[in-house]
């Protein structure tokens, strides 16, 4: 690689395998509700994605444009396959009395993640990636896109503490974004990451790659009156936690 550090991030996934994240999502989801509800489950929480949201959704989004146009092209496939979950929770509603509930979570990160240059999203590939550049000298990083798309990211405490509240109390069949309710440009993330780790090279924008939705955030209001969600985690104290993980955890990074 010449001492360039390339890491596609999971847009490159779905641009690489569409149908696979298509079929799977969409097979799963449904195989799963329809044995959930043959086996009596009494309460279904599925986790949907905001990749569903249409690509020119206004900021912020909210529940009642999830309908009003198609995905980003980048991801839309497995964003329309998470949809059909919604749908499917609603009609088992209406026809078996069936109580399922759907969740928006925006981009997760935190200890644990996948940090598989060729599977992960953009926080554990940019942490891999800084790492190994400052351990091995290479002078860049570069990141896909010119870093004027904005993206939202839930540190994975706060999303599990989410997905148990609306487990406990909420009941309803509209979609409830889950989520931190702020946003942050791209560049600037890539930035906040080189510093978390310590890489003192340059950040090369690679802009004949796509940046992707050009904005994203939630209106995160309806999780907070509905069950009382609100995310607590600090960005930049989540992003430390994940980056002393992954420090922690070398054999990960073979």
């Amino acid at each position: 690689m010449g001492g360039r550090h390339e890491p596609k991030f999971a847009i490159g996934g779905n641009r690489a395998r569409p149908g696979e994240f298509c079929y799977d999502n969409l097979v799963m989801g449904a195989h799963l509700m329809e044995y959930a509800r043959r086996a009596g489950v009494a309460k279904f929480v599925g986790l949907g994605t905001i990749c569903s949201y249409p690509r020119d959704t206004p900021v912020p989004f909210r529940k009642d444009t999830l309908w009003d146009g198609y995905p980003d092209p980048t991801n839309a496939p497995y964003g329309l396959a998470k949809k059909m979950l919604l749908v499917q929770g609603q009609a088992y509603r209406a026809q078996y009395g069936f109580n399922a509930i759907h969740l928006l979570p925006v981009n997760l990160y935190g200890p644990g993640d996948d940090f598989d240059p060729a599977t992960s999203h953009v926080i554990p590939a940019l942490i891999r990636r800084c790492l190994e550049a400052e351990a091995s000298g290479a002078p860049e990083v570069a990141v896909w896109g010119d870093g004027t798309a904005t993206r939202e990211f839930l540190y994975v405490e706060d999303a599990a503490e989410a997905i148990v509240l609306a487990t406990a109390h909420y009941d309803d069949p509209e979609p409830v974004n889950i989520g931190s309710g702020s946003e942050i440009a791209i560049r600037e993330l890539a930035q906040a990451i080189a510093t978390a780790t310590g890489f003192r090279g340059t950040l090369r924008w690679d802009t004949r790659q796509p940046n992707g939705q050009q904005r994203r955030r939630l209106d995160t209001s309806r999780a907070e009156r509905a069950f009382g969600f609100r995310a607590s985690t600090p960005f930049a104290e989540g992003l430390a936690r994940t980056v002393a993980w992954y420090r922690a955890h070398p054999s990960i990074m073979v």
